[in-house]
């Protein structure tokens, strides 16, 4: 069946203010090199790359009911992000986050998440219906009935959670069929160390796909109807700024799996896709378009999936 998008998303929509230093984060203090504003958020800037890649995005979570002060929302819209289906309210306003980035493209992030989270719960199934695959994050607990909906509504759920705020978190990861995580929150979240111990202690016979993510080691994979699990090696790229590589990642992967795709060459999109972002500042500026992705894959060297020993 034909849908107006291929993707839906709800989650943290920010404002980032970025500090460039001159000497590693672990040094305690040095020089500022230079100072940037750039709009993030994990599932705001996902959406963003998927439309840069081509793809058709709609951000669903909460949005300010006044269009002056509705400041990540327009910014959306003009990043090619359709917002025409948010939910909107008085005083919902973007996460603020300060992030500090180092010369090896390392960063800090600190944020102020005291704001409206999810989206609304009278969502309707209407809505819902009009994109295979809905994106979301760890604020999504506040909303966890819209993704039980979305998922007996047949779509592929696909959550970026960081960190856990016990059973409710707990829920959501089990409504989830397609688990895109940081390792070292897997790690922590499954009490294994191992990615193929941890790949199988996430596993459910409901997933589609587990995916660990680390950073310039690549990533881990474990999919439906494959007894191999899989690591996907990185390109080796010189990372400017890694800010927003893993939200790159995320919506790559989402759209990827909207056309179709089998979870591991959604993750071999995704990389090349993350790979390129990391060579420019800030969160958004090195999102790429898909010829330069399928350019990257393309390219003499690239990394291909190898299965994991045991």
């Amino acid at each position: 069946m034909s849908r107006p998008f291929h993707v839906l998303g709800f989650g943290a929509l920010a404002i980032d203010d970025i500090i460039y230093v001159d000497r590693p984060l672990s040094s305690g203090k040095g020089k500022v090199t230079r100072r940037a504003m750039d709009h993030g958020g994990n599932v705001a800037t996902a959406l963003v790359a998927i439309a840069r890649l081509g793809g058709r995005a709609a951000f669903i979570g909460w949005l300010n009911d006044q269009p002056s002060d509705d400041v990540g929302g327009l910014q959306l819209e003009r990043d090619g992000v359709d917002t025409s289906l948010a939910p909107r309210a008085a005083g919902s306003l973007p996460i603020r986050s300060v992030i500090t980035v180092d010369p090896a493209g390392d960063r800090f992030i600190a944020y102020d998440d005291d704001v409206l989270h999810g989206t609304s719960l009278d969502l309707s199934d209407d809505v819902l219906a009009q994109a295979p695959v809905l994106l979301i994050d760890g604020y999504s607990t506040h909303s966890e009935a819209v993704v039980a909906r979305a998922r007996a509504l047949g779509l592929s759920v696909v959550a970026d959670i960081e960190w856990t705020v016990g059973p409710a978190t707990d829920r959501i990861m089990a409504l989830t069929d397609n688990l895109v995580l940081p390792l070292a929150f897997g790690r922590s979240y499954a009490g294994q160390t191992a990615p193929e111990a941890v790949l199988d202690a996430l596993w459910s016979q409901d997933r589609s796909a587990v995916v660990l993510t680390d950073g310039e080691n690549g990533c881990y994979v474990r999919q439906r109807n494959d007894a191999t699990r899989w690591h996907f090696p990185a390109y080796a790229v010189k990372a400017v700024d890694t800010t927003g590589a893993g939200d790159c990642f995320h919506g790559a992967y989402c759209l990827a799996l909207a056309q179709g795709k089998a979870p591991l060459d959604c993750v071999a999109y995704a990389t090349a896709a993350a790979a390129i972002a990391v060579t420019a500042r800030g969160g958004r500026m090195g999102l790429p378009d898909d010829s330069t992705c399928r350019q990257q894959m393309a390219a003499e060297g690239a990394p291909v999936p190898i299965p994991l020993a045991g």
